[in-house]
Formats: structure tokens, sequence, C-alpha cells
């Protein structure tokens, strides 16, 4: 036998119960939908970036590629040249005029390495942090 509340809805609950559980679950629902929403737009913001940061990575490595090996090629005729005029101009031995050439390479390349690390460091992604971060300050009421 069911019994009636009186308000003429029968079941075993009064209606207003009913209304009240079934609240947080709609709220609860549209907040995941909600972020869903903004997670995926965020991934598909970071997507994009990514490819963009790809293409521009791949380009920028088989330009760099094509410069050091004729820069490669410059720095070995230079070599060449530096250490015969060590020897032949300034009448220096051959052990000497190649040691001064190799300290004079081993300075500039921890310079370079020095520079290039510095380069390389920094933010990956700039908008997709950005982005990010706005929403999460938004959501947390920041």
């Amino acid at each position: 036998m069911t019994t009636s509340n009186g308000n003429g809805a029968g079941g075993d609950r009064p209606s207003g119960e009913r209304r009240s559980r079934g609240l947080p679950l709609q709220a609860a629902s549209r907040v995941t939908g909600l972020v869903t929403s903004v997670m995926d737009l965020h991934v598909r913001i970071a997507l994009q970036e990514a490819d963009r940061e790809k293409r521009r990575l791949i380009s920028g490595a088989v330009l760099l590629m094509g410069g050091l090996a004729t820069l490669l090629l410059a720095l070995i005729a230079a070599e060449l040249a530096l250490v015969l005029w060590l020897h032949l101009g300034l009448s220096w031995g051959w052990i000497q005029a190649v040691l001064v050439l190799a300290g004079l390479n081993l300075l500039l390349t921890g310079l370079f390495l020095r520079v290039g690390g510095q380069m390389t460091k920094g933010p990956y992604l700039p908008e997709t942090m950005a982005g990010i971060t706005k929403t999460t300050r938004a959501l947390v009421g920041r």
C-alpha cells in the first residue's frame, strides 16, 4: 500500500524532498560540463599552439643545420689559415700554433654554450599557460 503525502503526488516522499535531491545533482552535472568544456578549450588551444611551435622548431632546426654546416667549413678554412700564419708569419712551431688555436676554440665553445643555454630557457606554450591561469583564477574567484 502506498502512502500519500496529502498533496496528490503519491509515493513515499514529499515532493519537496524529491526536488531538493535533484537540484544538487543537476548543479554538479552543470559544473562538471562547464569544467569539461573549459578543459577541452584549453586542450584545443594547447594542441594548436604545439603544432605551430613544432613547425617553427623544425624549420628553424633545418635552417640551423644548413648554417652550421657552412659555418663549419668556413671555420676549418679559417683555422687552417691561422695555423699557417702563426707558423710561417710569426715563425711559431706547429705545436705552439695548434695549441693556441685549440685554446681559442675552447674559450669560444664555453661562451657559445653559456649563451645558448640561456637562450633555450624560458616559458613554453605561453598562451596555454596564460589561459589556464586565467581560468583557474576565475573559477577560484581571485
